[in-house]
């Protein structure tokens, strides 16, 4: 369902007159982000590699797609993980609009590989996709962001960042670093009204299909994630530096937090981690600033128990 929506029309799902970057968009979530922005009357710049020569570039049949529908979209087939590729596709964006208002870094890959068959290379490739394939697109779009009136960045996370997973420490770390960096430059932004956040999405796509029952995977379209994912890259959004869990039509928010110190005793070491893990209450802060400051406060630490 393309055309523009017209309950949208002014509100939080207008995106009129607003320009989106979306790498890894020929298929599954990056797909379902395209259109509904489109939808929303964005205009697309539609990013996937072309892989397979003999068949149809699936970036230009999504353009089709949403050109079909009325809306507006140019497909960009260079490699995310191409350190040029961000800066390409920030031009071709400018050039074909004569603006930008916003990035969504959705291009990754999976990876299983426990550590001890994980060669370097093969560790180094997962980074080179799934973190910096973001961070190129991020690092060309910055300064066109800042500039911009509502400039908007959300990149592709994953629960594996949070909590990690049995033989993923290649793609849980490539995605952790995704969070710190969106943690990081949400502050550098914020004077700009530039907001920039991470979600990580449950869908059912080339990569996790196999890992869901039938029942599950039909609640989990990607469709149901693109409208929190259209809302973030909207001027609505009002909100940074958040990691964002979001499939079947819900949505929670991921927080870093940190309970309070406990006294540290010569002897009683193990004691006192167990105790530190399990004490309440848990405090979320602005940035490490806060953490050190909160930390080294002058009032005494808990004791152990044992």
């Amino acid at each position: 369902m393309l055309g523009i929506r017209q309950d949208d029309a002014v509100g939080a799902g207008d995106l009129r007159d607003r320009v989106v970057i979306v790498t890894g968009a020929g298929k599954g979530l990056g797909r379902a982000y395209a259109l509904d922005m489109a939808a929303r009357g964005a205009s697309v710049v539609v990013n996937n590699r072309w892989v397979d020569r003999e068949q149809a570039s699936s970036a230009q049949t999504v353009v089709a797609e949403i050109r079909a529908a009325g809306g507006r979209a140019v497909a960009n087939l260079d490699p995310a993980e191409d350190p040029e590729t961000g800066a390409a596709l920030v031009a071709q964006a400018l050039a074909e609009f004569g603006r930008l208002d916003a990035v969504v870094s959705n291009a990754g890959v999976p990876e299983t590989q426990r550590l001890h068959r994980q060669t370097r290379e093969g560790f180094r490739a997962v980074f080179d996709i799934n973190f910096f394939g973001a961070f190129h697109l991020v690092h060309a779009a910055w300064p066109v962001l800042s500039a911009a009136p509502a400039g908007r960045i959300v990149v592709s996370a994953s629960s594996a960042g949070l909590h990690g997973g049995d033989g993923m420490a290649a793609y849980a770390s490539s995605k952790a670093a995704l969070i710190g960096l969106v943690r990081g430059l949400a502050i550098e932004g914020r004077s700009r009204d530039l907001m920039i956040n991470a979600i990580a999405p449950y869908a059912v796509t080339a990569m996790t299909q196999q890992h869901l029952s039938p029942g599950l995977a039909a609640r989990m379209d990607p469709a149901a994630v693109a409208p929190l994912v259209s809302w973030l890259v909207g001027e609505a959004c009002d909100v940074t530096g958040q990691t964002l869990v979001c499939g079947g039509g819900r949505v929670r928010a991921a927080t870093a937090v940190e309970g309070p110190p406990v006294e540290l005793e010569e002897g009683r070491i193990g004691a006192a981690l167990h105790t530190a893990m399990r004490v309440n209450p848990r405090e979320a802060y602005g940035d490490a600033h806060q953490s050190f400051a909160a930390f080294m406060d002058e009032r005494p630490a808990l004791a152990v128990v044992d």
